[in-house]
């Protein structure tokens, strides 16, 4: 049943011009231009908290 309805809704024209996509499409990659100078840009990762264990 889930199938047939799902089928409905895919060939249903006012479902598909209606309703939103709910994902947005993937975009195309584009080339970031390196920087001019040093520290141009500087960027940083953040994870945490880190746990120490108990293994040395």
């Amino acid at each position: 049943m889930y199938k047939d309805i799902n089928n409905y809704i895919k060939s249903c024209i006012l479902c598909v011009q209606f309703n939103p996509r709910r994902q947005k499409p993937p975009g195309t990659l584009k080339p970031i231009k390196p920087p001019d100078g040093v520290w141009q840009l500087v960027s940083m990762d953040f994870h945490g908290p880190i746990n120490p264990t108990s293994q040395r």
